[in-house]
Formats: C-alpha cells, structure tokens, sequence
C-alpha cells in the first residue's frame, strides 16, 4: 500500500517539478562533498527515484553537475541584473541586498556552484567558467552604460580585470559569511559596495 502511495506521489510531479527537485537534492549534495565523492545512487535515494530515472533526466554524473552549476548560473544572473537606466551606485546597495538574500536562502546552491571550479572534471569547470564569464560582461555591460563611471570605465585597460577581482572578493567574502561569519547582511552589502567602488572608481 505504501508503495503504490509512493508512486501514485512521484507521478504527481511534472518533468519539469521532478527536475528541479533532483537538481536540488544534487545542489545539496554537492556543497557538502567534492564531486568525487558524489554519487549519482545518493541523490537517487534522496529523492526517491530510481537511478534508472534520474540517467533519463541526466545521462552522466557530469551532465547532472553541470546543470546544477548551470540552475544557479542562471538564478545569480538573474539576481544581478543591472535596471536599465538606473545609476550603478543608486541601484549597488539594492543589488547586493537582493543577492545576498539569495545566496543565505540557496546557501547550498551557492555553494555547489562554486565548488564546479575544483571538480577535476575539465568540462565541468568550463561551464563553471561559463557563466563567470557571463556574470562578468553583465558586470561590465552596466558599468558600460552609467552616466557617471561609463565613459572612463569602457576606456580602462584594467576594467575587465578589475571586475574579475571584485567578482573573486565577492564570492570569498559570501562563502566565510555562510560558514558563519559574525558580520551581518548590512555589512557584508557594504564591505561588497565599497570594494566595487573602490575598484570602478575613476
């Protein structure tokens, strides 16, 4: 009885339902151990499915990891995205809080995400590489187009470096606070702002 249950549960789910819920069972997993250390029968049995089920969605353990990287790429993009015609320094404090709001509620998302950079799996790391880089020309895009910083900053041969670096800052700031730093969300937004504005500064 409890079986059929348990079927007539999983066929509730939609493809897509069902597809978010294995990648956040892998996003979980992932922020808890390295790559190597997961393994695709875990989140099978976490999630309640059979691993035969979990191949039709992702083929390989790879194919899995990268959408996780992939999901949160996405989720951060979208979280970072600069209003159109809105001064950066007017919409920084807004964007960061947004954002850090983000990372505390999908610490383990945030986490996994950032973990693809040490998998030893080379195409793993290029997606991870990926959407860096995309987070990277959103970045600059938006600097790009404000009326204070836009002209100098197009123009600065360190630009593209500059943001690279405040992106790494960031994220290392980020991952202390999950661990359980004593600053709170306020000073972890301000510590990012200036750090960026330190950086774009004329």
């Amino acid at each position: 009885m409890a079986a059929n249950q348990g079927e007539r549960t999983r066929r509730r789910l939609s493809t897509q339902e069902r597809r978010e819920q294995l990648l956040a069972v892998g996003a979980r997993l992932f922020s808890e151990s390295p790559y190597d250390d997961v393994w695709i029968e875990q989140v099978a049995e976490i999630a309640g499915v059979s691993r035969g089920l979990l191949y039709h969605y992702f083929p390989t353990k790879r194919d899995f990891f990268a959408a996780v990287v992939e999901r949160e790429s996405e989720r951060m993009l979208r979280m970072t995205a600069a209003v159109p015609g809105v001064p950066v320094r007017e919409q920084l404090a807004a964007g960061l809080d947004t954002f850090l709001e983000y990372v505390h509620a999908h610490a383990h998302g945030y986490r996994a995400f950032h973990r693809a950079d040490a998998a030893g799996d080379q195409a793993v790391r290029k997606v991870y590489q990926r959407a860096l880089a995309a987070q990277e020309e959103q970045i600059l895009a938006a600097m790009a187009a404000d009326p204070e910083f836009g002209a100098a900053f197009e123009d600065r041969p360190d630009a593209r470096l500059a943001v690279r670096g405040w992106l790494a800052f960031t994220t290392a700031v980020c991952l202390e606070w999950l661990r359980g730093s004593e600053l709170s969300r306020a000073q972890v937004r301000d510590l990012c702002a200036r750090a960026l504005l330190g950086v774009i500064a004329p």
